[in-house]
């Protein structure tokens, strides 16, 4: 039989001390430095820390949100399907938009990407939401511009679309931002698992 470590909680435990060991989360405050390191677990790549740029106050917000029954918004399935709902506080409504009927005639009509679209239907629930857009960098841009032009502003954000187009400028587009609390990867990494990793350690907070 071959040789390999069959307990679970001691390769949980030993996967996030390798994780610390070899990671640099010396820029990180504590409460996203734990934050981060559930990213990495999810993608399996130590430098993340490279490209992970995250405001001081991303964690309270969000937490406190969440612990007010804040819903939690995703761009894509994936995302929504990741999210661990026994970790949520206050049994928080996930939600994705992109099985909506009438997107795809919505999208046409905006010009734009299904998933950006989709968007118009956070409208109603924008306001103090969590968002975790693991997928569209076409959200991403789409999120910023509606709050420009007035939309009400989330809690948090978690911006993590992965890609090689759009991808790094949605991105950087977020991390230059002044007047929202978010954590975003730089560059073209991020993706599903990551994003929806981010939101799990947020709804945790022993992280």
């Amino acid at each position: 039989m071959t040789d390999y470590l069959r307990d679970g909680p001691a390769i949980y435990r030993q996967s996030f001390a390798t994780i610390r060991a070899e990671s640099d989360l010396s820029a990180f405050s504590p409460d996203v430095a734990g934050v981060v390191v559930r990213m990495i677990h999810a993608c399996g790549q130590t430098d993340l820390t490279d490209n992970v740029v995250a405001t001081d106050g991303v964690v309270p917000a969000a937490r406190t949100a969440l612990r007010g029954g804040a819903p939690i918004l995703c761009d894509a399935s994936m995302v929504a399907s990741g999210i661990t709902r026994k970790r949520l506080p206050a049994d928080n409504d996930v939600r994705c938009h992109l099985s909506e009927p009438t997107l795809p005639s919505l999208a046409e009509q905006l010009g734009t990407t299904r998933t950006a679209a989709a968007l118009e239907f956070w409208r109603p629930s924008l306001a103090g939401a969590v968002v975790a857009i693991g997928n569209a960098p076409t959200a991403l841009f789409a999120l910023l511009d509606m709050i420009d032009a007035g939309a009400p502003r989330p809690a948090a954000i978690v911006g993590a679309p992965v890609g090689f187009v759009g991808a790094a400028e949605s991105c950087g587009a977020l991390a230059a931002r002044e007047d929202l609390e978010f954590i975003t990867v730089t560059g073209r990494r991020g993706g599903s698992a990551i994003t929806a990793a981010a939101v799990n350690a947020l709804a945790s907070p022993e992280e």
